[in-house]
């Protein structure tokens, strides 16, 4: 069974950074994108930043460039969320969703809270 689980939320003030961790398991193979995406109660979730299987692509909402970076260690079967400049309109629940070539799914974690304030 695949599983995810982020890590690394936490209270942070503007203009501090987190590294978020997205931590799979269940899958014998590297080979799946992985996004992070954001949601305040009330919203949509958002798109923050994606990557492909073999890292050759990254994608982020324009919000977040220059300030988020989305890296993988397959070796540790992990995805991440570094973020630096954090501003107040970053706080949110922060999860990982995993699309592998096989088996067949979308997978989710459950979330972790970033929450920016001085």
């Amino acid at each position: 069974q695949v599983q995810l689980v982020e890590s690394g939320g936490g209270s942070v003030q503007p203009g501090g950074s987190l590294r978020l961790s997205c931590t799979v398991s269940g899958l014998t193979h590297s080979m799946y994108d992985v996004s992070w995406y954001r949601q305040v109660p009330g919203r949509e979730r958002d798109l923050v930043a994606s990557i492909s299987t073999d890292a050759g692509t990254e994608k982020y909402a324009d919000s977040v460039k220059g300030r988020f970076t989305i890296f993988r260690d397959d070796s540790k079967s992990a995805v991440y969320l570094q973020m630096t400049g954090l501003k107040p309109e970053d706080t949110a629940v922060y999860s990982c969703k995993l699309v592998p070539v096989w088996p067949a799914g979308t997978y989710w974690g459950q979330g972790t809270q970033v929450t920016v304030s001085s």
